[in-house]
Parts: C-alpha cells; sequence; structure tokens
C-alpha cells in the first residue's frame, strides 16, 4: 500500500476514471491519503465525480513519474467519518479554503478490492493487490 501511495504522492498529479451513463468520464486529481490502513482520495460531494463514484464504485487510476506508469483498479467506497476528512484536510491544506469536516460536500472515498500495477519498458511490471 505504502509503495503505491509514494507512487501517487511523487506524481502530484494522477488521472482517475469513472462511468456516468456508460460512458468513461477522466479527469485529473491530486488528493491522496493513506487513512485507517487504506488508500483515500478526496473530492466534493456536489461533483458529478462523486455521484458517479456512489452509483458505480469501480474506479481506475493512471499516472506516470520518470518513464514508469501505475495502472490501478479499484473499488471505492465512501468513508464519512470526519476523521477521514480531517486527516485528508490536514494532508492538503490548500483545500480548507473550500472544504471542511462536516460541511456535507467534503466527500473521502476509500479505495478498495484493488489492483494497482507498476510498468516501465525497462522492466517487468510489478503488481500489488490491496
Amino acid at each position: 500500500m505504502k509503495e503505491i501511495y509514494e507512487f501517487l504522492k511523487t506524481a502530484n498529479t494522477y488521472f482517475l476514471a469513472t462511468i456516468d451513463n456508460n460512458k468513461p468520464r477522466v479527469r485529473p486529481f491530486g488528493t491522496i491519503d493513506l487513512f485507517d490502513g487504506k488508500l483515500t482520495i478526496q473530492t466534493g460531494l456536489k461533483k458529478d465525480v462523486a455521484r458517479q463514484m456512489i452509483e458505480n464504485p469501480w474506479i481506475e487510476i493512471c499516472a506516470m513519474v520518470e518513464g514508469r506508469w501505475i495502472r490501478i483498479s479499484a473499488k471505492v467506497k465512501l468513508d464519512e467519518r470526519l476523521e477521514a476528512a480531517q486527516h485528508m484536510l490536514d494532508n492538503y491544506p490548500e483545500l480548507k479554503s473550500m472544504y471542511a469536516p462536516g460541511d456535507g460536500n467534503t466527500a473521502v472515498f476509500a479505495l478498495m478490492e484493488g489492483t494497482a500495477t507498476i510498468s516501465s519498458f525497462t522492466e517487468a511490471p510489478k503488481t500489488i493487490t490491496f
């Protein structure tokens, strides 16, 4: 789990794919956290991406760092605990101007039932299941 977290943190920006009415939707994301032993991401409940993840919890993430890339396929679950939101916002203080724990908008999703594969053109792929 730590290796996946470190990869995404180093990448700074990753691309999150969801499904909306049987069509793929991809957008850049930047939040990644380790909370309660799980990888978590954050968005606003008022955004389409949150609705999409609630309606269909299967997502994919892709990022690239120095000639290596990671692809993650996982199921997400909304973590409604205030502690999850606070932990995320403590790690991304720049978001505190837009989000606050318990504000009815801050959404933290935990990644579960996932597989991450780190690949490159020069090394054999490494797969991590979580």
